[in-house]
This record gives structure tokens, C-alpha cells and sequence, in this order.
């Protein structure tokens, strides 16, 4: 009879990145810039590969796919976190914190997976040229991709229905910028040893293979590219690969500090800034790494605006 009297939880209240008065303005303006540029950056490389032919590549479809989760990945979170910064109480209801929470879920784990799938086609490029048009063939990309989004989907609607199983009593405060996994799992006033076991088997699956692979990928093309004989072709192949790895150590590094290891109030508040990381600067980055120092982007993005010139 006692359950009769908890008032359940109808919405959350999101703390934010930070609650010192005197940064919240600045900090508004710098993530504002970081999603602007994020969107801009993203959304020019989608509309790039989509007008010009000689970028119908898989390298380029993989990139497409990357730009169109990172937009979406970006702005599922960025205008509630923006919203924090100047709104002295951020609410969100249950439900619009769990629709939150499967979205980030599921773009996030289509991220590991196309990073991935990224590494997989440069090692085929760099180790084996003669054979990349017949593998990298365009049934394989798609299957790739496919997979890539059923586990996706198979890992957010784990995350999202084992959250639904929660009961919320009377503390309703996030100490997060939006609704992530754990900050969540911590108001619950019922067990969450579920929780905790399939967060640690899903995000360690999305994180340790996509990781492992990758870093087997490039342990083969680093091999191969010690083998090329010319400097520059040598130079020109390992400064794909760093750029690739880089981003990959944030992104894969950042979401495993946050959750493949105890939480607790300290640790979530580390892992609160070290999501920075792969939420905000991971997307804002991929563009730069992956297009703007690439000369055919350039030559498409010559040709682009030359066409729309009167």
C-alpha cells in the first residue's frame, strides 16, 4: 500500500554541462558554433557526394552515411544542451527523454559501425588495389550499411526498453546535458542490475569489436605502407590513416571512459565532460578529417559552385 503514495515521475529535469552563472552565456556561443559548423560541414558533404558522379564511390557512400548520422547524431542532443545554457530550468517529459535516448543510442552505435566499415574499405584500398572494385562491390556496401543499422536498432531498443522497465519515483533531476544511459539509470527507485548488465554487453560489443577491427584494419595498411616504396605515396597514405585513427581514439576512447567502468556521482561528472568529445567535437571534426583535406572534394566543390555561378 505504501507504492500507492510515490508520486511517479512525469519529466526530467536536464542540469546541464555546467552550472557556473558566469560561463553559461560563452559556453552557449562556443556549442553554437560547434553545431552550426557541424551542420554546415555535414550537410555540404551530402549535397558534394550527391551531385557529383566521380564521387559515387564506396569511400564516398560510407562518408555520405557518416555525414547523415553525424547531422542527425548532432542534433538530437544540441538544442536541449543549448537550451541549458540560457534557461534557468531545462524540463523534458518522459517520454520525449526516452525518444531522446533511443535516438542517440541508435546513431551513435550506426557511427561505430560505419567507422568501421570505413576502416574495413581503406585497408582493402591500400592492400589490395587490384582487387578494391571487385570487393568493394556495391552490394556489399549496402549489406554493410544494413547491417550497420539493424545493430543499431537491435542496440537502442535494448537500451530503450530495459529504461521502460524502470520505475521513476520522486527524484527527477539529470545530471547530464541530455538523456544519456546512465545519468538516467541512476534516478530509478527500483533495481537496475538489468540495466547495468546490458549496458555493459551492448556498449562493450558496439565498442570493443568497432574498435578491435578497426585497429586490425589499420595494422595491416600500416604494414603495407611501410613496404611502399615512394616517400610520398608513403606520406600521402599514412596521413589518411592518422586522421581516420584520431578521430576513432576520441569518438571510441571518450565513450568508453564514460561506460565501461563504475559510475558514481564524481565519475559522472567526468564522464559528463568527456562526452563533449564524442557528441559535439567527434562530428564537428568529421568533415574536416575526412573531406576537407581531400582533393576530390575540392575539385567537387570547385565544380559545385562553378555550375550555380549566373
Amino acid at each position: 500500500m505504501a507504492s500507492a503514495n510515490v508520486s511517479l515521475v512525469t519529466e526530467f529535469i536536464l542540469v546541464g554541462l555546467t552550472n557556473q552563472p558566469d560561463l553559461q552565456i560563452p559556453l552557449f556561443f562556443v556549442f553554437l558554433i560547434m553545431y552550426i559548423v557541424t551542420a554546415l560541414g555535414n550537410l555540404c558533404l551530402i549535397i558534394l557526394i550527391v551531385l557529383n558522379s566521380h564521387l559515387h564511390t564506396p569511400m564516398y557512400f560510407f562518408l555520405f552515411n557518416l555525414s547523415f548520422i553525424d547531422l542527425c547524431y548532432s542534433t538530437v542532443f544540441t538544442p536541449k544542451m543549448l537550451m541549458n545554457f540560457i534557461l534557468s530550468k531545462n524540463a523534458i517529459s518522459y517520454m520525449g527523454c526516452l525518444t531522446q535516448l533511443y535516438f542517440f543510442c541508435f546513431f551513435v552505435i550506426s557511427e561505430c559501425y560505419v567507422l568501421t566499415s570505413m576502416a574495413y574499405d581503406r585497408y582493402v584500398a591500400i592492400c589490395n588495389p587490384l582487387l578494391y572494385t571487385v570487393a568493394m562491390s556495391p552490394k556489399l556496401c549496402l549489406n554493410l550499411m544494413l547491417g550497420t543499422y539493424a545493430m543499431a536498432f537491435s542496440g537502442a531498443m535494448a537500451h530503450t526498453g530495459c529504461m521502460l522497465r524502470l520505475t521513476f519515483c520522486d527524484a527527477n533531476t539529470i545530471n547530464h546535458y541530455f538523456c544519456d544511459i546512465l545519468p538516467v539509470m541512476q534516478l530509478s527507485c527500483t533495481s537496475t542490475y538489468v540495466n547495468e548488465l546490458v549496458v555493459f554487453i551492448v556498449v562493450g560489443i558496439n565498442i570493443i569489436v568497432p574498435s578491435i577491427t578497426i585497429f586490425i584494419s589499420y595494422g595491416f595498411i600500416l604494414s603495407s605502407i611501410f613496404h611502399i616504396k615512394s616517400n610520398e605515396g608513403r606520406s600521402k597514405a599514412f596521413s589518411t590513416c592518422s586522421s581516420h585513427i584520431i578521430a576513432v581514439c576520441l569518438f571510441f576512447g571518450s565513450g568508453a571512459f564514460m561506460y565501461l567502468k563504475p559510475s558514481s556521482s564524481s565519475s559522472m561528472d567526468q564522464g559528463k565532460t568527456s562526452s563533449v568529445f564524442y557528441t559535439n567535437v567527434v562530428p564537428m571534426m568529421n568533415p574536416l578529417i575526412y573531406s576537407l583535406r581531400n582533393k576530390d572534394v575540392k575539385i567537387a566543390l570547385r565544380k559545385t559552385l562553378s555550375r550555380w555561378k549566373f
